[in-house]
């Protein structure tokens, strides 16, 4: 049996095998085409983050390559027991695809406004009398998903997708759209053609509290406008503490976030233009490019995955099979039973996944 100090070594050597395998990917997104290729699948599995999302990616085109799944692209991942939920069994000699999932830890504190005052709780340690308890993640570790294509069993049910003609904007989206710029505190103007805003399709004046949109466009590029600027309004307030390191990539993000938003109602997105990675990767100073196209491609989720929340419009799914019920309480095991015909090589995935929302330094999730 191994040691504590043996199965250590043996987790942190998975992870720097992640970590290579995520610098690799990163490092493949040279051009916009490459980055408007990622984002466009990002769409499709936004409840995960966006170094997670690469990592799906790059081990299933691995996999189709291998003739191992039929499909060059997922459609649904899970972990092992999530998979079981719905009645489906992952089939025999399929390897999963490995993640970064986050390790937490509960913290207390009897001031919680002081940041030195929190002290982590050892397990089963029950906090004192008046502390407050928060839960923050302290590190990451290996675990696995599938992919629907290697599983068997029950049918997966299909959500209504979206369908649109030329041109055409989706239904509510819209209205969906300017209901956030309204809530953030901005007035939606939209006004008869570009020379109202100097010659471009949209604008947002942070100082006016105003989003102007043209409306001499087709009703698909109106909302694409709207979704562009109401990404400046989230991201990009000149008086936030971090606009200066944003600033210079501030585009790029709001377009990135424009394009997940169309990719995730079936939108045409081929149009939309971003500029080589190298060109405003390496804008930030102190970082390298892979840190910055990361961060970026997070926050770009992010805010995306928070707008698309908030819409009451059909979207594509998020990569999480329907009738999942991620809050299930069950507990995984180590490594599943023989009878179940589990992989040998791979131990699976939690059945609760928290790790979508997380960034971590260094490694990142």
């Amino acid at each position: 049996m191994a040691t504590r100090e043996e199965a250590r070594q043996a987790r942190e050597a998975k992870l720097d095998e992640l970590h290579a395998r995520l610098t690799g990917a990163v490092e493949q997104l040279v051009t916009g085409d490459d980055w408007a290729a990622a984002l466009r699948f990002a769409a499709r599995f936004r409840s995960r983050s966006f170094n997670n999302t690469l990592l799906i990616w790059v081990q299933h085109a691995a996999a189709f390559a291998e003739g191992r799944v039929p499909e060059p692209f997922p459609t649904y991942v899970a972990g092992y027991k999530q998979w079981q939920q719905l009645g489906r069994q992952v089939e025999k000699g399929q390897g999963g695809y490995q993640i970064l999932a986050p390790v937490t830890g509960r913290f207390a504190s009897s001031h919680p406004a002081d940041p030195e005052s929190w002290r982590r709780l050892n397990r089963g340690e029950k906090p004192k009398p008046g502390e407050v308890v928060r839960t923050r993640m302290v590190g990451v570790r290996p675990a696995y998903v599938w992919d629907a294509s290697q599983t068997s069993g029950e049918s997966i049910p299909e959500p209504p997708s979206p369908k649109l003609l030329v041109g055409e904007a989706p239904a509510g989206l819209w209205e969906g759209l300017a209901s956030q710029v309204r809530s953030a505190g901005f007035e939606l103007l939209v006004v008869p053609h570009e020379g109202m805003i100097h010659g471009a399709n949209g604008m947002t004046d942070f100082e006016a509290k105003q989003v102007a949109v043209r409306e001499n466009m087709d009703p698909v590029a109106r909302v694409k406008t709207l979704a562009h600027e109401l990404a400046h309004v989230l991201m990009h307030d000149p008086d936030a503490e971090d606009a200066r390191a944003h600033r210079g990539i501030g585009e790029v993000e709001a377009e990135s976030v424009a394009l997940m938003i169309g990719a995730a109602h079936g939108m045409d997105t081929s149009e939309y233009t971003i500029p080589y990675v190298s060109s405003w990767a390496a804008r930030v100073d102190g970082k390298e490019p892979v840190e910055i196209v990361q961060a970026t491609g997070e926050r770009v989720r992010k805010t995306a995955a928070g707008i698309l929340d908030q819409l009451d419009t059909i979207q594509v799914g998020d990569g999480i099979p329907p009738g999942l019920d991620k809050d299930a309480p069950a507990r995984e095991t180590k490594r599943p039973a023989p009878a179940q015909d589990a992989p040998s090589r791979s131990t699976p995935a939690p059945a609760r996944e928290p790790e979508r929302a997380a960034v971590a330094v260094g490694r990142g999730l």
